[in-house]
């Protein structure tokens, strides 16, 4: 047994068998988030999410589970709301800062490269935690692009990828009906159908979280050469 084996617990350390507690525990929060989905489509990148809604006298409105990072660019999360909204406004301001200086559209990679070295500071000292949140990030800028950036700040890219809970169900499902020919319309009924098949049904040892309706689903998507779209209730619905 080692010494004070709680100060792994309580500080961003490295225990002897190399683990990192605080950015396992912001992993969990992300695997118990609502259920979020990126696409890349044969003209561009597709989003779709689930917003979990536990309040009962809440105003759906309010929260916001798909975004329009530039024109050219979306995201969604999955994880604690607040470090969601967090990096998102982040990420924004990058974009805003890059057009401002080079009157020029920033490139995707570029900025993912920047939002994994922001949320690496909380992994390097104390007194800090890690952000709890997975992103899902991408668009156009000359070809379709899509990363996930995790907690521990690590991206990758991807054709298509689930976060948030019933993970494992949703990139099943992705395994075995995602093709790269796929159009929008493909990738949304498609991230539908697996977001259906996790909160609906009993999916992963999990209990039905409730019928999917236009205030709980987000939809977005971008094709090249028009900007970033957020689905109105009304066009949402009709794949529901």
């Amino acid at each position: 047994m080692y010494p004070n084996v709680q100060a792994y617990d309580r500080g961003v350390m490295f225990n002897p068998d190399g683990r990192l507690f605080q950015v396992e525990y912001a992993k969990e929060a992300v695997r118990k988030g609502a259920t979020a989905l990126g696409f890349l489509s044969k003209k561009g990148v597709v989003f779709v999410a689930h917003k979990n809604i536990a309040e009962p006298l809440s105003v759906p409105g309010t929260i916001q589970k798909v975004f329009r990072v530039d024109s050219h660019i979306g995201a969604t999360y999955s994880g604690m709301v607040a470090d969601g909204i967090h990096i998102v406004n982040y990420a924004r301001s990058q974009t805003q800062n890059h057009r401002f200086v080079y009157n020029d559209t920033k490139s995707i990679e570029s900025l993912v490269k920047e939002l994994s070295y922001y949320m690496m500071q909380p992994t390097l000292y104390g007194g800090t935690r890690p952000y709890a949140i997975s992103m899902l990030i991408g668009g156009f800028d000359g070809m379709p692009r899509l990363f996930e950036i995790g907690p521990d700040a690590a991206f990758l890219g991807y054709k298509a990828d689930a976060i948030g809970i019933g993970k494992k169900t949703a990139i099943e499902m992705l395994q075995k009906e995602y093709k790269d020919t796929f159009s929008t319309e493909d990738c949304i009924e498609l991230g539908v159908k697996i977001i259906k098949k996790v909160h609906e049904g009993k999916s992963a040892g999990m209990e039905a979280l409730g019928k999917l309706s236009v205030e709980n689903v987000e939809i977005g998507y971008i094709e090249d050469p028009k900007d970033f779209v957020l689905l109105s209730a009304n066009e949402i619905n009709k794949y529901l």
